[in-house]
């Protein structure tokens, strides 16, 4: 039996909170297309934080975000053009921010970043049946 190659969807986008819902959603109708439906909550969560990232800590809000549909699961990458790499912390529960990559790390079975002469790609995967 041959297998299927990878499916993608990618977007360019500007990394705009008022966008947010909307990219998420884009994402869960994709996911549920390739018939990934229980892996909507967490790629969505995963997503926003890697949107939001590049909102708060880039000097442009230009990014593009990839979905890629593997065997046994997802990566869902967001590349932009800044080279400043994003740090896990350990959450402050009474801030208002700041726990984005915290989240991101318990909710991905695995995840990086990936530096290239115009910036960088902050990549994550999900697996089904995973965490």
């Amino acid at each position: 039996m041959a297998e299927h190659p990878p499916q993608r969807f990618e977007r360019q986008l500007v990394a705009q909170p008022r966008a947010f819902a909307r990219v998420r959603r884009a994402v869960a109708s994709q996911l549920r297309l390739w018939g990934r439906a229980d892996l909507v909550p967490g790629a969505a969560m995963c997503v926003t934080e890697l949107l939001s990232n590049v909102h708060k800590h880039t000097a442009t809000a230009e990014c593009v975000l990839t979905i890629d549909n593997l065997p046994g699961g997802i990566r869902a990458a967001v590349s932009d053009a800044d080279a400043g790499m994003p740090t896990v912390k350990e959450p402050d529960y009474f801030a208002e921010s700041g726990r984005g990559m915290f989240l991101l790390s318990e909710t991905a079975d695995t995840w990086g970043v990936d530096l290239n002469s115009t910036g960088k790609t902050v990549w994550f995967k999900l697996e089904t049946g995973g965490r």
